[in-house]
C-alpha cells in the first residue's frame, strides 16, 4: 500500500502547483527577520520531518534496496541544494539584487548542458530558444528594480557566488532527474533533505548564528516555509522529475518570480512596474516554448517507479 502520491496526477499540473507553492518562499522570507541561512536550515529540517515518516512507513523496504550510487548521488544533491542556498543568499551581500537574481536564474543553461552530457537528453533549436527567451524575461524582471541596491567593491565575487548558486541548483535538478527514474519520491527526498539539513547546520555553525532563541512568529514562518515551498514546492518538483525531462522542470522553475510578484502585489501591496510585467510575460512565453517542444517530441512512457 502506498500513500496518496500513488494517485495519478498529470505531471504538468503538479509542476504548476509546485511553482505556485515555491513562489510563496520570497514572501515568507520577507516576513522573517532571522538570518537567511537559519531560515533555510529550518525550512529544510521541518520538510525532512514531514516526509521522513511517510518514507519509513510506506517505503521502508526501499531504503535497503538503494545502491551505494543512489545514496551517493542523493547525498550530493542535498549538498548541492544547501550550497545553492548558501551561495545565492551570500551573493546578495556583494552584488546587486538584479545581478544576483539574473545570474542564479541561468541554471537552465547548466541543466541543458548537463542533461546533454550526462543524461543524453537531446537539445533542439526550439528548446534553446525557449531557454534563452525565459532567461531574458527573468533578467528583465530583475532589472525592473535595477539601481535600488548599490554595487560593492566585491561585485565580481558576488557575481561568481551567484553563478555557483546556479550551477549547484542545476546539479540538484540533474541528480534528481537521474535518480527519480528508479527510486520512489519519499525515500529519495528524505535522503536529499537530510543531507541538505546536515550541510546547512555546518554552514549556520560556521557563520556563528544562533540555532534557537527565535520568537514564536519565526518558528511559524519556518514551518510555513517547510510546508509550502518545501513540501508542496521542492518535493512536488522532485516528483515531476520522475515524469518530465530536467530541462522542462528547470525552465518552468523560472515561473517562480512571476508567482512571487503576483503574491507580493496581493500580500505586500508591492505594485510591479511595467518592466517587471513585461519580463513576466516573456518568462511565461519561454516556458511555453520549451514545454511544448519537449512534450511534442517525448512519447508517453509508463511510470518509472511506484510513488
Amino acid at each position: 500500500m502506498y500513500p496518496p502520491t500513488d494517485v495519478r496526477v498529470a505531471p504538468y499540473t503538479a509542476l504548476v502547483v509546485a511553482i505556485l507553492a515555491a513562489s510563496t518562499s520570497a514572501i515568507l522570507v520577507r516576513w522573517s527577520v532571522a538570518p537567511s541561512s537559519v531560515a533555510a536550515l529550518y525550512r529544510v529540517l521541518f520538510t525532512t520531518l514531514l516526509v521522513a515518516p511517510v518514507a519509513f512507513v510506506f517505503h521502508r523496504s526501499e531504503f535497503g534496496r538503494l545502491t551505494r550510487g543512489d545514496l551517493f548521488f542523493a547525498t550530493l544533491a542535498g549538498i548541492a541544494l544547501a550550497v545553492h542556498f548558501a551561495t545565492w543568499f551570500e551573493s546578495l551581500n556583494h552584488t546587486s539584487v538584479a545581478a544576483s537574481v539574473t545570474l542564479v536564474q541561468t541554471q537552465p543553461i547548466f541543466v541543458a548542458v548537463g542533461a546533454w552530457l550526462v543524461l543524453n537528453e537531446r537539445i533542439t533549436s526550439a528548446t534553446v530558444v525557449g531557454i534563452v527567451v525565459a532567461i531574458i524575461g527573468a533578467g528583465t524582471m530583475s532589472f525592473g528594480d535595477a539601481g535600488q541596491a548599490p554595487l560593492s567593491d566585491a561585485t565580481a565575487f558576488g557575481n561568481a557566488l551567484a553563478v555557483l548558486g546556479a550551477i549547484t541548483l542545476a546539479g540538484y535538478v540533474l541528480a534528481g532527474r537521474s535518480i527519480r527514474q528508479r527510486v520512489s519520491l519519499f525515500p529519495y527526498v528524505t535522503v536529499v533533505y537530510a543531507a541538505c539539513t546536515i550541510t546547512l547546520i555546518a554552514i549556520v555553525g560556521a557563520q556563528g548564528h544562533a540555532f534557537t532563541a527565535y520568537p514564536g512568529r519565526e518558528w511559524l514562518l519556518f514551518f510555513l516555509m517547510a510546508l509550502l515551498p518545501g513540501l508542496f514546492g521542492h518535493t512536488v518538483i522532485n516528483w515531476t522529475l520522475g515524469h518530465l525531462e530536467s530541462i522542462v522542470v528547470s525552465v518552468a522553475w523560472l515561473g517562480e518570480p512571476v508567482g512571487a510578484t503576483i503574491l507580493a502585489l496581493a500580500l505586500l501591496a508591492e505594485v510591479p512596474d511595467a518592466v517587471t510585467v513585461v519580463g513576466g510575460v516573456v518568462v511565461l512565453a519561454g516556458i511555453a516554448v520549451t514545454t511544448i517542444d519537449r512534450e511534442r517530441r517525448t512519447p508517453a512512457t509508463p511510470e518509472p517507479v511506484s510513488e
